[in-house]
């Protein structure tokens, strides 16, 4: 969501925001060393999204964020959502998952950016609420919904509590997209592999730290979303060259850049691009191959894979001075 959306909507439907979301930008939520900045981070992302409550307001996130993807040069987006979080507002489970798939079909249409809809259980609820959530998305698999998720914070609901549900999702061809690595330790993305069978994970850069376990990654194919500046933001690591996306890179194991949480955090995927080649001396190959990489980990259809990566290649094989082209391949998925 962008910043003057969040305020604007606030307004609109009177939700007091606090001054952490009114005052300076970007946040910094980095708290004491063993809560990482997570509770204050959840606290603030859920005062955030209260402020959708219509349609329109969710016809309008969903837009803006199509918009501002392009404008970093991506063409596909997969979003990921809990529906469980809005289904009071909006007339349940299964009017919640509509609303956001026509949304996303409507938003995809206006900006020419592909977006494919994650739905994720909520690992603090109840393992059974992540079956229903998994059926749920079933019944719109091939109809936008292209894989699952576990999202909220990893230190709660063991991975194998959640199997069940990913079993359900995975019959059905749905990626396994499960969010891990991130506040734990290696043995987090460990269970994400083997409890899970996790396609993607967000975060995972715990994996750095066990080589063996970043060569079955590598060997799998497994994508990790790296978010470098949310890194930083939540406090998990001191400064953007102290995240391992080096280590990462040199064991072979696919990474897509990510922002995160732009609304919070302040950086949108650009400037994750940024970092990579300021802070860990990336040239204009390595950028292209982590945003080929980031399309390869995606589910983008194949004509949309195919145009994308062949803009990866021209926007390489540019003169650094045609900006133009530049502008127009972006390096996003």
């Amino acid at each position: 969501m962008r910043h003057a959306t969040l305020v604007k909507l606030a307004r609109v439907h009177r939700v007091h925001l606090p001054p952490a979301l009114t005052g300076d930008w970007p946040l910094r939520l980095a708290g004491a060393a063993d809560e990482r900045g997570w509770f204050r981070f959840q606290r603030l992302y859920d005062i955030a999204r209260s402020v959708l409550r219509t349609e329109a307001d969710v016809r309008r996130l969903l837009l803006e964020t199509a918009e501002d993807e392009a404008a970093d040069g991506s063409g596909w987006l997969e979003i990921q959502v809990d529906p469980s979080g809005y289904a009071a507002r909006f007339g349940g489970l299964t009017p919640t998952v509509e609303l956001v798939l026509d949304a996303a079909a409507q938003a995809s249409r206006a900006t020419g950016v592909g977006i494919g809809v994650i739905i994720a259980a909520n690992r603090t609820r109840h393992p059974l609420d992540a079956r229903t959530l998994a059926r749920l998305a079933v019944q719109y698999a091939g109809g936008g919904v292209v894989g699952f998720g576990l999202s909220n914070d990893e230190r709660r609901g063991a991975p194998a509590e959640f199997a069940p549900a990913f079993r359900i999702a995975r019959r059905a061809g749905l990626l396994s997209v499960p969010h891990g690595g991130e506040l734990c330790g290696p043995d987090s993305v460990r269970a994400c592999l083997d409890e899970l069978h996790a396609n993607r994970i967000g975060h995972g850069i715990a994996a750095a730290a066990d080589p063996g376990l970043a060569r079955r990654l590598a060997a799998r194919s497994v994508t990790l979303e790296v978010c470098p500046a949310s890194n930083v933001a939540l406090g998990v690591f001191a400064k953007p060259a102290d995240v391992p996306l080096p280590r990462l890179l040199e064991a072979g194991v696919p990474v897509a850049l990510g922002a995160d949480d732009p609304l919070l955090f302040g950086s949108r995927l650009t400037a994750q691009y940024d970092l990579a080649r300021n802070e860990f001396g990336l040239g204009d190959a390595g950028l292209a191959e982590l945003a080929r990489m980031s399309v390869r980990g995606s589910v983008a259809p194949d004509a949309v894979r195919a145009r994308l990566l062949a803009g990866i290649d021209r926007w390489l094989g540019a003169d650094p001075a045609s900006e133009a082209d530049a502008d127009e391949h972006g390096l996003g998925s």
